[in-house]
């Protein structure tokens, strides 16, 4: 059990570390520095935008920076990293990524220490499971940001139609949703009133914006600021119909939520339970459970594994209802 402990003592190091790290980047920069640094920035990170040359803390991290660049794989990683406001570069990402890869290949080839065979195995499937789990992360964290945005978007509609009504500009109003809402929401219509003091128009950093909120809802926000930008209309009366539309839908969205809640758990805890037994077995009798890894009965654990993972979509999709 020592080698176990061991690296899953050096699996939780590492995730500590980065942890520590992103704190330590959070607070580095003064106020001062962190609105200029995001004035300039967070254009960079916008898809249609060029990408800036950036210093890096790590000279490997520069050089996977500038071998994915212009790639789709690293366009794709960076509209990620803003989807989720993880403060890294892509080539700090990747390498987090490969150094989360590393430490479970680690423990895998721990695992399957009995023979040379089962311990390569135990690292090529522990280290494709490194790989995903940082993006598994930042999937998690970029939704529950879109999430939490689409919960404020309603109250902040309201907030845009009264402002309108009181004799606001779009401008103007835009900067006292980012003055007064909280965080994402705050955030990203600072982004928006920079990038319109920058000269980009008021429409493209609106289609920024989506493309850093992907979100039905804003979506339809949008296409009522652009269509009466083109034709005119009452924006205020428009902006409280939306609201009303938004508010009502994330109220149902709740109430399914907690209807299929039961559900969803049972998918989860249905896929965990033979992992978790075989997990176990193993650490008590690993002679008894590396019979299981011998060809041709190897063949059984990965059906196993590959008919959980489809049942586990399913019972996702059967409880994902939209609305």
């Amino acid at each position: 059990m020592l080698p176990i402990l061991i690296a899953v003592m050096v699996f939780g190091a590492g995730l500590l570390m980065f942890f520590g790290i992103q704190a330590a980047r959070a607070r580095a920069a003064t106020p001062e520095m962190e609105e200029r640094l995001d004035r300039y920035g967070h254009i960079a990170e916008v898809p249609v935008a060029p990408l800036q040359d950036r210093e890096t803390n790590s000279a490997m991290a520069n050089r996977v920076e500038q071998a994915v660049r212009g790639s789709s794989f690293g366009d794709k990683t960076r509209l990620a990293l803003t989807r989720a406001d993880l403060r890294m570069t892509v080539g700090e990402w990747i390498l987090v990524r490969i150094g989360a890869s590393a430490i479970t290949a680690l423990v895998g080839l721990i695992m399957g220490r009995t023979s040379l065979g089962l311990a390569i195995l135990f690292a090529i499937v522990f280290a494709g499971i490194g790989w995903m789990l940082p993006q598994l992360y930042l999937g998690m964290r970029a939704k529950r940001r879109q999430k939490a945005f689409v919960n404020q978007l309603g109250d902040a509609i309201s907030m845009m139609a009264n402002s309108l009504r009181a004799g606001y500009s779009l401008l103007q109003t835009m900067e006292l949703v980012a003055r007064e809402s909280q965080d994402p929401m705050s955030v990203e219509f600072s982004r928006v009133v920079r990038e319109v003091g920058l000269g980009i128009s008021p429409n493209q950093a609106l289609e920024n914006l989506l493309r850093r909120v992907p979100s039905e809802d804003l979506d339809l926000l949008v296409s009522a600021i652009k269509i009466q930008h083109e034709v005119g209309g009452n924006l205020g009366q428009i902006l409280d119909v939306i609201g009303e539309t938004i508010r009502e839908r994330v109220r149902i969205k709740g109430e399914i939520g907690v209807l299929t809640a039961q559900q969803s758990l049972s998918g989860y805890v249905v896929s965990g339970i033979p992992l978790v037994l075989g997990a176990g077995l193993y650490l008590m009798n690993p002679g008894y459970m590396s019979q299981m890894f011998v060809w041709p009965y190897v063949c059984m654990p990965i059906a196993a594994a590959m008919l959980m993972v489809v049942g586990f979509f399913v019972m996702k999709k059967i409880t994902a209802i939209e609305v």
